[in-house]
């Protein structure tokens, strides 16, 4: 059974994005992907050539936006996810400024994109960055 991030790390998740996972044919993970995956998370720097490369780690949603609790069974290929950011300095020093709504970032598996992600809420990112050291 699945152990919330907030029970663990005691704050609420940084941001929230609506993702699918690449098929296989598509450059994508060849397994099935289940809850407790600790993806990279990559996004582009607007108005420059650089991307961020960050240990942000997902925590899949069902249908109606309760975290899944079962990491026996194989997540959704789509559907939303909470993020959460691991390392606070870097909350505070990159993302906080950089992470907004519409953002377009991937799950990487080393160097490879195996899922797309839009985020489309924000949800601790500034409080978490202003009282987590």
């Amino acid at each position: 059974m699945w152990k919330p991030y907030q029970e663990i790390l005691n704050h609420e998740a940084d941001f929230r994005v609506k993702y699918r996972f690449y098929s296989h044919e598509e450059g994508g993970r060849k397994k099935p992907v289940f809850q407790g995956l600790r993806t990279d998370f990559f996004y582009d720097l607007k108005d420059s050539k650089e991307g961020v490369f960050s240990a942000i780690f997902p925590e899949f949603e069902d249908e109606h936006g309760n975290i899944i609790l079962n990491d026996a069974r194989p997540v959704p290929i789509e559907g939303t996810a909470k993020m959460w950011i691991i390392f606070s300095q870097m909350r505070r020093e990159v993302h906080v400024n950089n992470i907004k709504i519409g953002l377009i970032g991937y799950f990487m598996d080393g160097p490879k994109k195996v899922a797309i992600a839009e985020i489309i809420e924000i949800l601790g990112l500034h409080s978490n960055a202003e009282f987590i050291k």
